[in-house]
């Protein structure tokens, strides 16, 4: 792992237009004993990513991610996960299209 603390990214891929998806909100949700905390987010980059969704330190327990894909017909994708051990890093890709959308637990 080197000097990088482990965190969650996303990448977010544009299948209709056959490149990333920049400029898409996300935003990380942790979750609670009294609801959900705020622990992250921010838009993709140009090519489509942000590296690094966790402000602070990983903490194993369940996640949500939000992304705001304004799209046709599909406005919001929320995905919520489980951190089973926060000393390493979780990918989660997003493959967008205008109704269709997808993810899986990257590497």
């Amino acid at each position: 792992m080197g000097d990088q603390a482990a965190t969650i990214s996303t990448h977010v891929l544009d299948v209709e237009a056959g490149r990333p998806a920049r400029g898409v909100s996300v935003t990380l949700y942790f979750a609670t004993g009294e609801g959900e905390q705020l622990v992250g987010g921010g838009t993709t980059d140009e090519d489509g990513r942000i590296r690094r969704l966790v402000e602070g330190p990983l903490e194993a327990g369940d996640y949500r991610l939000e992304f705001v894909v304004d799209g046709p017909f599909f406005r919001l994708l929320a995905v919520s996960f489980r951190v089973d051990d926060p000393s390493r890093s979780y990918h989660v890709p997003l493959i967008v299209a205008p109704y269709s959308l997808a993810t899986y637990r990257g590497s």
